[in-house]
């Protein structure tokens, strides 16, 4: 009988070890997922892309130099795409390497991108919506046409909503450069950047100096959620913070999505004049299940032990 009983706890131990390992190994695969988030911008006044803690500290401040006057950057996976005003896109790592400086070439002040897929999409200031692959190929170089000079683009879902500097407008377009609604918001003043989160839509205006809140339907929530800003010119955001570039100030603030100061001045350029701005990497889901998955084996251990 003792023998017996030895046995079972024999294998409930080895159970239990086993349990306990996948739950190891589940949590250290999550560690490994998740990375620190960063702040990538771009600086027309340094012609470099600095990368920066979510905390403001400086991870390294000319990651991507020698531009040619950036307006706008966008990461897809290990890769960063920046709008040159010169009339190109390069491509780079996130780690700072040269893949392709000149991979799009000819294009009349690029101003906004963003990325869905394979496929790049870039406003230019004088022109309109040009549609390219993320190895370089033209899809469209006159995708949307007919805008009042587009600045900022944003993607959510298959819809691209893009803003018009001079025309006070957004507009929202299918991936197809299909116009759904040419004026989804009105009223808008000098619209430079924008930024999705949900069903919600941040834009920023550049010589009014403020941040407005709005839903993707063209519902406004607040037009002045967050005012005295100085040529607010570019916005990201990560959770409920925004992160606004200030072209005037050569400041990068942040605030939350209701309009509360948390750091006026968190990050300050010498060589100013932040003009794109992008948060990196996005959480993948992947990395979400795995937390699912490694609390279900732990709380299993748990159970067993």
């Amino acid at each position: 009988m003792l023998e017996f009983r030895q046995i079972q706890m024999r294998y409930l131990n080895m159970k239990i070890e086993k349990i306990y390992g996948i739950a190891l190994v589940l949590t250290c695969g999550l560690a490994a997922t998740l990375k620190a988030q960063s702040l990538y911008v771009a600086t027309a006044g340094g012609n470099t892309i600095g990368e920066y803690g979510l905390d403001g500290s400086t991870v390294n401040a000319s990651l991507i130099s020698d531009l040619g006057n950036p307006h706008a950057i966008a990461i897809s996976g290990d890769n960063v795409f920046v709008a040159n005003y010169t009339g190109t896109i390069g491509e780079y790592t996130t780690s700072g390497a040269t893949v392709n400086a000149s991979l799009i070439s000819g294009l009349n002040t690029p101003d906004g991108i963003a990325i869905s897929g394979n496929d790049l999409f870039v406003t230019s200031f004088y022109g309109g919506v040009g549609e390219y692959t993320t190895s370089g190929a033209t899809v469209n170089a006159a995708l949307v046409s007919g805008l009042f000079y587009p600045d900022g683009i944003a993607i959510s879902g298959n819809h691209l909503f893009v803003v018009n500097y001079n025309g006070g407008t957004l507009g929202e377009y299918g991936l197809d450069g299909a116009t759904v609604n040419a004026s989804l918001i009105s009223g808008l003043y000098t619209p430079a950047g924008i930024a999705i989160s949900g069903n919600y839509i941040f834009v920023v205006n550049f010589w009014l100096g403020t941040v407005g809140q709005y839903t993707t339907s063209g519902e406004t929530i607040n037009a002045s959620l967050i005012t005295g800003l100085n040529e607010p010119d570019c916005i990201a955001i990560s959770g409920d913070n925004l992160f606004v570039g200030n072209w005037g100030s050569g400041t990068i603030g942040e605030y939350t999505t209701s309009g509360e100061t948390i750091n006026a001045s968190l990050i300050s350029f010498t060589l100013g004049n932040p003009a794109g701005i992008v948060i990196n990497p996005v959480p993948e889901p992947s990395a979400v299940a795995l937390a699912g998955l490694g609390a279900t084996a732990f709380w299993l251990w748990r159970r067993r032990k």
